[in-house]
């Protein structure tokens, strides 16, 4: 009898253990795995400029070319760097002409040649082999055609912008382009190419390298140009008649 009546006390006792046991593992504070995923899931939130969810290095392609933007290759990205601000100089601060460099390279090139080819004659008795020097067909067909893909991407873009879909895309790109004139103003162009491909070859390092400092200056100042384009929209964009136009594309 004493057997029989400890076999249920032993049961409801097994039960109640096993809710105990099903409650603790489903709480999210007792899970030591969950406790875990809590910072990846805090770290997600944090504010990315551009809302970019990948490093920089992916963001910029993940290729040879990110890596001479990012200095991965020192070398490399360092005789990129000294080979254009040295055609700079020669056209900005020595006032070259592109015809005049042009032509004194050609002579420089034309007379060592000669002048290697005579000396090889007359020390071997044998004409040298100079070698031949061809555009690769392909390389220039790829050149060429990545070149129309983009130019052909970019008049869709603007196309798109001025079929009047998007008011606020519109006027960005009017301020972009009316600060770029202003701009252009200052300097020529190749002072302008230049100092976008000194940026270029900084900005991404520098941005890679203090990220954690810039995102939230970047999100505050993201929140103060959503407030001013907030005022803007009430005071301006709001009265622009534009239902019409899409009443009709309806």
């Amino acid at each position: 009898m004493a057997d029989g009546s400890d076999k249920p006390i032993e049961s409801v006792v097994e039960k109640i253990s096993e809710k105990i046991h099903d409650h603790s593992s489903s709480d999210p504070d007792s899970d030591p795995g969950k406790k875990l995923e809590s910072p990846s899931s805090v770290k997600s939130k944090i504010y990315r400029l551009f809302g970019r969810e990948r490093p920089v290095h992916k963001v910029l392609g993940g290729g040879k070319a990110a890596d001479v933007l990012l200095w991965r290759n020192k070398k490399i990205t360092a005789g990129v760097l000294g080979f254009v601000t040295a055609i700079w100089v020669l056209f900005e601060l020595i006032e070259y002409h592109l015809l005049t460099l042009v032509c004194h390279v050609l002579i420089l090139s034309l007379a060592m040649l000669f002048l290697w080819s005579n000396a090889h004659t007359f020390i071997k008795k044998t004409p040298p082999r100079i070698p031949e020097v061809q555009i690769p067909e392909e390389l220039f067909l790829q050149v060429a055609s990545a070149l129309r893909i983009e130019v052909n991407r970019a008049f869709a873009v603007l196309r798109d912008i001025a079929s009047g879909k998007d008011l606020k895309q519109f006027l960005t790109v009017i301020a972009a382009f009316w600060v770029m004139s202003i701009v252009g103003n200052w300097c020529n162009f190749l002072t302008l190419f230049y100092i976008a491909f000194v940026l270029l070859h900084t900005v991404p390092l520098v941005y890679e390298k203090y990220e954690h400092k810039i995102d939230p200056f970047a999100e505050k100042a993201m929140i103060e140009l959503r407030k001013l384009y907030v005022v803007f929209d009430a005071k301006v964009l709001s009265k622009i008649p534009v239902a019409p136009l899409k009443a009709k594309r309806v």
